[in-house]
């Protein structure tokens, strides 16, 4: 399912328009990157958490020369699904 269906999802068990269904889904998208950026977590109970996860700085190779390279910190979104959307997909 792309953007698309999904949109068109929305608006079949909503009843609103396609415009209102995508307006909301992208506000939603929107607030939810929003506060990853913020470092904040967002927690959908019975669907999942959203949240950024720190990742240190680590050594690794480079395949083509063998050589030591330094893969610099950085920041990961994650997602953990709950155990509702697990129990639904089961």
């Amino acid at each position: 399912m792309n953007k698309t269906e999904l949109i068109a999802a929305i608006a079949e068990k909503t009843g609103f328009s396609k415009k209102n269904s995508e307006l909301a889904l992208n506000a939603a998208i929107d607030s939810i990157t929003e506060a990853l950026s913020k470092d904040d977590k967002v927690a959908l109970v019975g669907f999942g958490t959203f949240e950024v996860k720190n990742r240190p700085e680590r050594t690794g190779r480079n395949p083509s020369t063998n050589a030591t390279i330094t893969i610099p910190a950085s920041k990961a979104p994650v997602f953990k699904a709950g155990k509702g959307f697990k129990d639904a997909i089961k």
